[in-house]
């Protein structure tokens, strides 16, 4: 693994190409850059056929340097570092820094790759290779450029452990805020590397790294506490904080488009500004949670019928409004 700061002051972990996949892309490359070359010069010798040997000449130079030359530069800066047997062999042509190549840095690779792969049979390039520390040619050096492999194992990517059960939520109430990126990345890569480390080594680290997130967050580390398992922890809470806030992130805009017609109907506790209509000689309630200043409705009371007088007839019975045949 080689280990490159960005502009940005982050670690990223790069692995460089080594040269036998390095010397097979180019062999692919040249493969096809020369059967285009050759297809490209019969071509142009059997279309000027009729005309002298210096035309046929120049043309050949111009074939050469646009097809073996030109063409890996537009290739490689198109494809921002990934020419057919560099995406064959898995790799990739990036910056020191861990970017994306430009057109100076395909033109710089291309040029100075003609003299040592081109004119000397790449024995500058095996040598230059050899030598370096990050397997880089001289291309890649007057580029600055950097051949990494991207397709890496699945047992190299690191598992951060998780913590012990009896610290789960011990550090919900923690204040985060104040930790920044270059602490939690020394954190997670110690975590995903202390087996690996001596043990010495390792427990001191991890003690300064716990007194350093301690200084961070205004807590001290508990009593009792490992060192180890208070960095798991800690990292464990920010990681479920992140997933709690993407998940309530994509709730709130999944209920944004919930339509009027589907939502749901409120009662008239649930609402203080409505109230069914009230019944007839029945008082209007009013919610316990209505806000200052709503009165209850006065009830209105029918008005009394008043009796009516018995009419005075023979036999003494109450006037009806009807009256018997004789």
């Amino acid at each position: 693994m080689s280990e490159l700061i960005t502009g940005e002051a982050v670690a990223l972990e790069l692995s460089p190409a080594k040269l036998p996949s390095r010397v097979l892309a180019v062999l692919l490359d040249l493969a096809v850059a020369i059967t285009a070359y050759v297809i490209v010069t019969i071509a142009l010798m059997v279309s000027t056929a009729e005309m002298d040997g210096a035309v046929h000449v120049a043309l050949s130079i111009s074939a050469f340097v646009l097809v073996l030359v030109g063409g890996p530069i537009a290739v490689e800066s198109l494809s921002h570092g990934r020419s057919l047997g560099k995406l064959a062999c898995g790799l990739r042509v990036v910056r020191d820094d861990g970017g994306p190549i430009r057109f100076r840095h395909a033109l710089v690779r291309g040029s100075v790759g003609v003299i040592e792969i081109l004119m000397t049979f790449g024995v500058i390039a095996c040598i230059a290779s050899l030598v370096s520390a990050r397997g880089r040619r001289l291309g890649d050096v007057f580029a600055g450029t950097l051949v990494v492999r991207e397709r890496v194992p699945a047992g190299r990517t690191g598992f951060v452990p998780p913590p012990p059960p009896w610290l789960a939520g011990k550090f919900s109430g923690l204040d985060l805020s104040g930790v920044p990126d270059g602490l939690w990345l020394a954190i997670r890569q110690y975590l995903t590397r202390m087996h690996q480390l001596d043990p010495q080594v390792g427990w001191a680290m991890a003690t300064r790294l716990s007194s350093d997130l301690a200084a961070r967050t205004g807590a001290p580390v508990p009593q009792g506490v490992p060192p180890v398992a208070y960095l798991a922890a800690v990292v464990h809470e920010r990681q479920a904080r992140e997933t709690r806030r993407s998940l309530n992130s994509q709730a709130a805009r999944d209920s944004g488009g919930v339509s009027a017609a589907a939502a749901p109907v409120r009662t008239a506790w649930e609402n203080p500004g409505w109230a069914p209509a009230p019944h007839a000689g029945a008082p209007s309630p009013v919610p316990p949670h209505a806000p200052a200043g709503v009165q209850a409705p006065v009830p209105v009371t029918p008005p009394e019928r008043e009796p009516e007088s018995p009419s005075a007839e023979p036999s003494g019975r109450a006037a009806t409004g009807f009256a018997p045949p004789a």
